[in-house]
């Protein structure tokens, strides 16, 4: 599958915020918890700040910019676009990175704990269809 979005993603690596390479050095190499991540990873159309596709977690560094309210409405929306394909984000503020690193570590190997101990089933039931809360809807078989 060809990812879009590289150059962008290039672009980003080599301008990364102080808060995204104090994170990096945590997660590179596969130091937290011999787990893979990738920096500026390109999903769908949009571009993760940390993703370990193993367990379909995304870590973003959250700078000022998200706590406003036209942010919060587009990460809103991107988190809810990422979840449909199977993505769970992280969001930590930038300065919580860089006063707290070993709680935000604490709080991602936790995490990757908790998935790793309830992955996800091979060959889930499929969903039903035009079946809403409140109808008359078939028992589940």
């Amino acid at each position: 599958m060809k990812r879009s979005n590289i150059d962008k993603c290039r672009e980003l690596r080599k301008k990364q915020t102080d808060a995204e390479r104090k994170l990096w050095a945590l997660l590179r190499n596969r130091q937290l918890a011999g787990v893979k991540f990738r920096r500026q990873f390109s999903l769908s159309r949009y571009i993760l700040d940390f993703y370990a596709p193993e367990y379909r977690l995304c870590i973003e560094a959250d700078g000022g910019q998200h706590y406003e309210c036209k942010g919060r409405q587009r990460d809103e929306f991107r988190t809810k676009e990422l979840n449909k394909l199977g993505v769970e984000i992280l969001r930590f503020s930038d300065r919580e990175i860089l006063t707290n690193i070993e709680g935000v570590y604490e709080i991602i190997k936790r995490t990757m704990e908790e998935k790793a101990s309830n992955p996800p089933h091979l060959n889930p039931l499929p969903k039903e269809r035009g079946c809403n809360r409140g109808q008359n809807c078939p028992p589940p078989l």
